[in-house]
């Protein structure tokens, strides 16, 4: 016998008993965005590695250490997408959606790939849901961003909910900041880790995201980046923060939250959930107002957030999903032409949009009987070439019906017809 073979490290099956939950969850997800305005978009699987190297960050520790980089076969290097903000922001870019009236609103639910260590939620291909609106630099976009997130993962019941906020203020009007910041980073060189030391001069606000109990303990004293805000930014974090005590959203400002991302700007966010343990992320984002001209748009600004579908499952203790109604469950007995009959009597309750399933296993007529109950199906066929014996098993009722009136007899008992 071969080796029997399995998924690899990082990845999963969706089985049968977990499809339910996710498809409610997308259901709510589509309700929700849709309602608010937003239409459905789908990117490539994978894009050119550029859009990420330019989008994401270079010093970013997904395109250093965690993407699926390879070569398309036509020396051309392309990308598994380790995240969806990127690619939208090309294919706004790309199919000219400035054009539009704005804010362009645009959701998502997708699969993305990163190469990091496995932990309970997180996987190596992993599901995303997201909402993205671009063309708008109005606070008002940012309040809604974090009001649509909060509402579904509100009606997910996801327990032990806590919303992080902060400003990271305008690519520009940071750049003083950024040179204290660095000068503090040096002067306490010693005390970092290795990883943060070498991102001073690309990246140092990650700082503030490291685990490293050093370079924790060095950041305590470090400039924040909220005392340096300027008029502009000051202003619409809290006009962003109004709308949110407006909505009834709770919150607490932490100033230490910097995201992964080099791509935010002003307004960032994170929600957590005490019921994930330490790695509590759910979801988050915030405003992005350099990216489309990054990858080649025009000056644009954005804004939006994306959350792990395994990691909100998990968060919510698993959503009860009731399985589909059996309208018909289609048996047959032994005598010559009840099998054809019966796949007839099956294909015309579907056409009908009947939800009816037709015995395939071969049992015997008391294992259909069982199995229809097991299914709960309210009606069961079973189907001789003429005649059929028609159960109603919830009005515990039994009728003949003519083989090829089956299906108009369930549908006028039902009032369908």
């Amino acid at each position: 016998m071969s080796e029997r073979l399995q998924v690899p490290r990082g990845t999963y099956d969706v089985l049968p008993q977990d499809a339910g939950a996710r498809a409610a969850l997308e259901a709510t997800a589509r309700r929700i965005l849709e309602g608010a305005g937003y239409a459905r978009i789908e990117t490539p699987a994978f894009e050119h590695t550029e859009v990420f190297a330019r989008g994401v960050g270079a010093s970013t520790d997904i395109v250093q250490k965690e993407m699926y980089t390879f070569d398309d076969g036509g020396g051309r290097s392309v990308t598994l997408r380790p995240e969806g903000t990127a690619p939208i922001c090309r294919a706004y870019a790309e199919h000219g959606m400035h054009k539009l009236p704005q804010p362009v609103k645009l959701w998502y639910l997708s699969s993305f790939f990163r190469q990091e260590k496995p932990q309970a939620g997180r996987f190596r291909q992993f599901w995303q849901v997201g909402a993205e609106a671009i063309g708008s630099d109005d606070p008002a976009v940012d309040a809604e961003s974090i009001v649509l997130l909060s509402t579904l993962l509100d009606e997910l019941e996801v327990g032990g909910l806590r919303l992080r906020l902060a400003s990271l203020g305008t690519l520009a009007a940071r750049h003083a900041y950024r040179e204290e910041l660095q000068a503090y980073l040096r002067a306490h060189a010693d005390e970092l880790s290795a990883d943060v030391r070498e991102r001073i001069d690309l990246n140092p606000l990650r700082a503030f995201d490291s685990d490293h109990p050093g370079t924790r303990a060095a950041m305590a004293g470090a400039p924040l980046l909220l005392d340096h805000l300027d008029a502009d930014d000051a202003a619409h974090f809290a006009a962003v923060r109004e709308l949110l005590d407006r909505a009834g959203i709770a919150y607490e400002v932490d100033p230490t939250l910097v995201r992964g991302l080099d791509y935010y700007t002003r307004t960032v966010f994170e929600f957590t959930s005490d019921a994930l343990g330490a790695q509590s992320g759910v979801g988050g984002g915030g405003r992005y107002d350099g990216l489309v001209e990054m990858l080649g748009g025009p000056a644009t600004p954005g804004c939006g957030w994306a959350a792990g579908i395994e990691r909100m499952l998990l968060a919510a203790g698993g959503m009860p999903v009731a399985a589909p109604p059996v309208d018909l469950y289609v048996a047959f007995d032994d005598a010559a032409g009840s099998r054809a009959a019966a796949f007839a009597v099956a294909d015309e309750a579907r056409s009908a949009r009947l939800h009816a399933q037709l015995e395939l296993a071969g049992r015997s007529r008391k294992g259909q009987l069982k199995h229809a109950d097991r299914i709960d199906a309210r009606y069961v066929a079973v189907v001789s070439d003429d005649t059929t014996v028609l159960r109603d098993r919830h009005a515990g009722e039994q009728h003949g019906v003519p083989t090829g009136d089956v299906v108009a007899w369930i549908l006028r008992e039902r009032g369908m017809r």
